[in-house]
Formats: C-alpha cells, structure tokens, sequence
C-alpha cells in the first residue's frame, strides 16, 4: 500500500513538473536587492523557488523554498516552506525555516496581484530569535516572457542573545522578470 502511494505522488510530481515554468527576476528597493528563480511557480501543483537578498546596511539572506499551488476558482493558492541561510550584519550566521504561503490573482492575461508570508519561529531558526518575510505587488506583463513588477517586501531577523535586530528589506521595490 506505501508503494502504491510513493508511486501515486511521484506520478502526480511528474505531470505537474511537465506544465512548470521557469522564472527569473531581479528587484530593487532603496536599501536593498533581490534576486530569484522559480519553477512551476505560476501553474498548479508543485513549485520550487529560489533567492538571494542582500542588504549592505544589514547583511544577506539565501532562501530556498518547496511549494504546492493549488487553484482556488480566479486566485492561485501556494502552502509551503523554506529553508532559509541566515548571514545578519550583525548577529549570528545561522538558518530558519519558514512556512507560509501566498495568494495571487491574474486580473488579467497581462496584469496580475499578488501576496505571500512566510515565518520561523526561534524553535526553528538558529541565530536569530524568528524570521519573518513578506511582500505585495502587481505585475504586469509588458511583452512576453519580460513583465514589469512594484510592490513591498519586508525581510526582517529578530536579534537572540543580545544582537541587534536586521531588517534585509523594508520598503518598497521595482523588478523586472523573465519567464519561459
């Protein structure tokens, strides 16, 4: 019976895997810039993301995250996590990992809005008391496969024994992406 259920979810994985994207896409805010990749990320079933922020004021972050999109009637619902590297300016180098998710919502073939937040508690982070991540935005694509992005994002460590709190990204931001 466990065999016939390993078998059933790796066939699901592989069909979802066959419709999946690929993303690329590059954000700048005042204090701070992203960079991410992603796989599967704008269809339903399984997704896969990567980033890199990096803020010179409070120190880097490198994340990488499995999901499961599902539709939910107009809206694309992803549930998750993250693994995340933790390297604050000041404070301790360590790792969180995070669950969350996000809500997106294509208005139309070329505009859509979106969400996400994702949160590690200190029972499973290392360095930091807790991590927390959002963002918001809009996107518009202006000739496909490049789109034009603006929204907020926030990254924020929450300093353990004494260190200092480090905000990697506070603000709001402008991207560009490509997805094939």
């Amino acid at each position: 019976m466990n065999k016939l259920i390993m078998a059933g979810i790796a066939g699901l994985a592989l069909v979802s895997a066959t419709a999946n994207a690929i993303s690329i896409s590059g954000e700048a805010g005042e204090k701070y810039t992203n960079v991410g990749v992603g796989f599967g990320t704008e269809t339903s079933g399984i997704a896969v993301t990567g980033n890199y922020a990096h803020s010179d004021d409070d120190g880097d972050i490198v994340g990488l995250g499995l999901g499961l999109n599902l539709p939910l009637g107009p809206f694309m619902g992803t549930v998750g996590g993250k693994g995340i590297y933790l390297n604050p300016k000041d404070g301790d180098e360590g790792y969180a990992v995070a669950v969350g998710g996000g809500l997106s919502w294509p208005v139309t073939d070329s505009f859509t809005v979106f969400g996400d937040y994702y949160y590690s508690p200190d029972s499973l982070s290392s360095g930091v008391k807790n991590y927390q991540e959002a963002s918001a935005g809009a996107r518009l694509s202006i000739l496909r496969p490049v789109s034009i992005e603006a929204g907020y994002r926030y990254i924020g460590l929450d300093g353990k024994d004494g260190d200092r709190n480090n905000v990697i990204a506070d603000g709001p931001y402008v991207g560009v992406s490509a997805r094939f």
